[in-house]
């Protein structure tokens, strides 16, 4: 492919510019720890991933769900036992996690400064928007970006709902990000460019096997800085 068809650049926002996931896992940490005398981790965990299934139709993306599926699940895991203290510790670690402050990933800060003369940048996310404005505010970033996308789900229809916004093809379209399922594989049955860049962990639901998608538009790169080579060799 040439990449001389590339006008529109868009990337994902969490574990893409800057932490998150890491701070998902510690707060189930922290939530299985204070339900310890109910069950066992374990147990905790595999209802937590059932209830966060059947919700996020209902609740979307983010912590603000998140916490409300800890809250669930802290009832069913309890037989609806919970100490009202134990819900409000719940709810204290949504509140502190939403307070985290925003650590850029390695790079990134020149990967943007680098390609925002030469392209329209695309912030497109998924998750709370209260929560996502909050972190590119404090990011620092929020000027390298021509057009931000808050997103309630990563797919087709919503990534051609973006196409149609910016009034582009699909084939002028690049998406990077470090979601197989919904940074790249809805974007490559588009007819667009997908740059998957993997963080060091990964939420189960998001998980697939890179093998399974087969494009010539689909790169795979080892951090945000070989973007740049991509642009380099073409």
């Amino acid at each position: 492919m040439s990449f001389q068809d590339i006008q529109v650049i868009a990337f994902d926002a969490d574990d893409t510019l800057w932490e998150n996931e890491n701070f998902f896992r510690e707060a189930e940490q922290q939530f299985c720890e204070l339900l310890k005398a109910y069950q066992p981790r374990e147990q905790i965990m595999e209802q937590l991933f059932k209830v966060e299934v059947q919700n996020m139709e209902i609740y979307g993306y983010g912590i603000k769900a998140f916490i409300l599926s800890l809250v669930e699940t802290s009832l069913l895991i309890s037989d609806k036992k919970v100490r009202p203290e134990e819900v409000e510790a719940i709810v204290d670690i949504g509140k502190t996690m939403l307070n985290k402050d925003v650590v850029l990933l390695d790079g990134i800060r020149d990967v943007l400064e680098e390609l925002a003369p030469n392209y329209r940048l695309v912030l497109a996310t998924k998750g709370d928007l209260l929560d996502q404005e909050r972190k590119l505010k404090k990011s620092g970033l929020l000027n390298y970006f021509h057009h931000i996308e808050v997103m309630s789900h990563k797919k087709e229809t919503n990534y051609q709902a973006l196409l149609n916004h910016l009034d582009i093809e699909a084939r002028h379209f690049m998406m990077i990000g470090n979601s197989l399922k919904s940074d790249v594989l809805p974007v490559i049955n588009l007819g667009g460019t997908a740059v998957h860049v993997p963080y060091c962990t990964t939420w189960v639901l998001e998980q697939m096997n890179p093998e399974d998608i087969k494009s010539d538009r689909f790169f795979e790169l080892k951090e945000i800085r070989d973007v740049l080579t991509l642009f380099t060799k073409a």
